[in-house]
């Protein structure tokens, strides 16, 4: 006979609980009450009725162990008995379980600089403490009874509160992937006090804690107020964090500093009562340098920012690009756009998706596929003549707004320093490790003798994009050190001091040897696009951690990373695409089949100028076998490169057949 148990969350922390043969919530699945066919009708409308405890209340299909002990059917449900795997170095609970008196905030006594930030003023400031204040209103409200879960979801999403597997989880938004020391020990202290000790950078450019609870979110909103973080619109279908080129204003490439162009889309996108409600999540991305590191042709909206034949700033627009279900590269709308009317160009983009997007069905609903069953030249034509028809007048960017916004990124106080010192070049000729560190984690900066230096997040075995709070502050304080008190995030999942002194650099690389945070592997094969998968997700088919994990291990080596040289390799858990599979140069997709978990392989993805949607090999292959599959596929790219060609170099020479066949044969 079929038996099932009753699962939810508890509504204050999020908690997995169990339903009991008496009708109360444990928190360990062995307490649950199996149940037959009809016991679960009964069950699951005497658990609706309980608004105010539980959320998520749903059938939990399980088989019983000899003792009797309830073990659930699936992976996931297993998951969230269990809790994730990969931390076992997790305390049980966050403070706000433990109790206790909280230190002083960090912003508080801070005395980091605040060079390359874009810094508010009070009026900013009470803005966020005023929304922070609304959010706690409103979840006073909901654990009152005051307010269903469906009338509050979309108010907790708009403050970047998802329900997850475990938890809640909290999505803090880092606008353009910018922030202070000072700000980076405001989210340590999160982690530390809220959280579980951790933190989790995205490939959006911000940072998600995993362990939130309901009742402590408004107080954490409210202190990260204090340092000029925020969490608005990290969620719902509005326009969400824009993003950016994470050597912003530091490249020696670039040709416009396109901080300033972010942050005025940042402003002129929060609450905007037009576009506050759109079809669907929608992305901005603004890059000022030549090569992409922003992926902007894989966004909803896309901008090239350049300088026309008389010097002046220019962008080059794309739209409807994105990944997900239907992976589709962007398509450009306009090569030439002056500043002026930046703003009133992305709102006719806007308004034409927001009238003609569909709202009957989520996978349809992006502004990819509008563009797609409209048929680009269609789209560009209704953009082109809804921006005609706005008043001369009507939200032109003008100069002097340009030039406030850019006023208040103060400049760091760059020395005059030879552009190859000794101290540096010394360094490179005696420490090998150094040398190839140097290789693979910096980039060329625009001011002599100074250089952008990446802090790896992918150390083999670890967590791509995790860092726990004591990490956090050992890291803002060498940015305190060394960079003027600055960081980037990247949108691989690492960290960037941009702007270091060359001659400082051993020093700073030594202080990362010490810390564990010395991995030279940016680029690389085990540098590692991951999605947080099914150990946290509540929407993932596969574990992309593990997966991603024991591939990292298998090519720790860190003379074999260099020898088979630049290398993506992006890891999904199900087909939303948060690990940007699609345009790896490997791409690994997590799916559930009929039970099991196996991954779909592509290759051939790329995110930058040369944008490119991968291509699926042939049949997916199981978990355990994906890193021997990957292995395969290196040795492969080994066997048929010619000298100095890269893997997608050989990738775009040969086509998918001879990586075919080293991973099929003649199966």
């Amino acid at each position: 006979m079929p038996l099932s148990i009753i699962s939810a969350n508890r509504l204050r922390d999020g908690a997995t609980v169990w339903r009991t043969a008496s009708g109360d919530w444990a928190e360990q699945v062995q307490a649950a009450g199996p149940l037959d066919a009809d016991a679960l009708v009964i069950g699951l409308q005497k658990a609706a009725l309980q608004p105010q405890v539980v959320v998520d209340v749903h059938e939990v299909p399980v088989t019983l162990e000899a003792d009797g002990t309830p073990l659930p059917a699936t992976q996931r449900e297993a998951i969230r008995a269990d809790g994730p795997s990969v931390r076992p170095d997790l305390p049980v609970s966050t403070w706000g379980a433990r109790g206790g008196a909280l230190p002083p905030l960090p912003s508080a006594t801070s005395t980091s600089p605040f060079a390359g930030i874009y810094r508010y003023d009070d009026y900013d400031r009470q803005f966020l403490r005023d929304r922070a204040a609304s959010f706690g209103a409103q979840v006073a409200r909901r654990l009152a009874g005051e307010l269903s879960e469906d009338e509050f979801k979309p108010l907790r999403l708009m403050n970047g509160l998802y329900l997850q597997l475990h938890a809640y989880m909290l999505r803090v938004a880092l606008p353009y992937g910018i922030l202070s020391a000072s700000q980076l020990r405001q989210l340590a202290y999160v982690a530390r006090h809220y959280d579980r000790g951790y933190g989790h950078f995205t490939t959006r450019q911000n940072i998600q804690f995993n362990w939130m609870r309901l009742e402590d979110a408004p107080a954490v909103l409210a202190l990260l107020a204090e340092a000029d973080i925020h969490a608005i619109q990290t969620s719902g279908n509005c326009v969400r964090n824009v993003t950016t080129d994470e050597f912003a204003a530091a490249a020696a490439d670039e040709i416009v500093d396109p901080r300033v162009y972010a942050e005025i889309l940042r402003q002129w996108s929060t609450d905007h009562p037009e576009f506050t409600y759109l079809p669907r999540k929608f992305k901005i991305a603004i890059t000022g340098s030549p090569q992409d590191r922003a992926a902007v042709r894989l966004h909803d909206i896309g901008i090239m920012a350049r300088r026309n034949a008389q010097g002046e700033p220019v962008f080059q627009i794309f739209a409807g690009g994105g990944l997900g279900r239907i992976p589709v590269i962007a398509v450009k709308l306009r090569d030439e756009l002056q500043v002026h009317d930046l703003l009133r160009y992305v709102e006719a983009i806007l308004r034409v998706y927001n009238a003609l997007g569909r709202r009957d069905n989520i996978h349809k609903a992006r502004i990819k596929i509008l563009i797609r069953e409209m048929k680009p030249e269609h789209f560009i034509k209704m953009v082109e003549d809804e921006f005609a028809a706005m008043l001369a007048d009507y939200c032109v960017l003008e100069s002097d707004v340009v030039a406030a916004v850019g006023a208040r990124f103060i400049p760091p106080p760059f020395e005059t320093l030879k552009a190859e010192p000794t101290e540096f070049t010394e360094a490179l000729k005696r420490d090998r490790a150094f040398r190839a560190w140097v290789r693979t984690n910096t980039h060329p900066h625009r001011q002599p003798g100074y250089i952008s230096a990446v802090i790896s997040l992918k150390t083999p075995g670890s967590i791509p994009g995790d860092v726990k709070a004591g990490e956090m502050d050992k890291i803002a304080d060498l940015a305190d050190r060394f960079s003027f008190g600055e960081l980037r995030v990247t949108h691989q999942q690492n960290l960037v001091l941009p702007h270091v002194r060359k001659a400082d650099l051993h020093v700073f690389w030594s202080e990362l040897v010490s810390l564990g945070l010395a991995a030279g592997n940016i680029g690389l094969v085990t540098d590692i696009i991951a999605c947080p998968g099914m150990d946290y997700c509540a929407l993932a088919t596969a574990r992309s951690i593990p997966v991603a994990q024991r591939i990292a291990e298998r090519f720790a080596d860190p003379q074999r990373q260099q020898d088979i040289g630049p290398l993506d390799l992006n890891i999904s858990g199900c087909i939303n695409a948060c690990g940007h599979h699609h345009v790896g140069h490997i791409g690994l997709l997590g799916v559930d089949k009929s039970g099991t978990e196996v991954y779909q392989i592509t290759l051939g993805g790329a995110s930058d100028e040369k944008a490119a949607i991968g291509t699926i090999i042939g049949p997916a292959v199981p978990t355990e076998q994906v890193p021997e599959t990957v292995e395969k596929i290196v040795n492969a790219y080994i066997a048929h490169r010619t000298e100095g060609e890269t893997f997608i170099e050989t990738y775009r020479r040969l086509g998918l057949a001879p990586f075919k066949e080293a991973v099929y044969g003649n199966h």
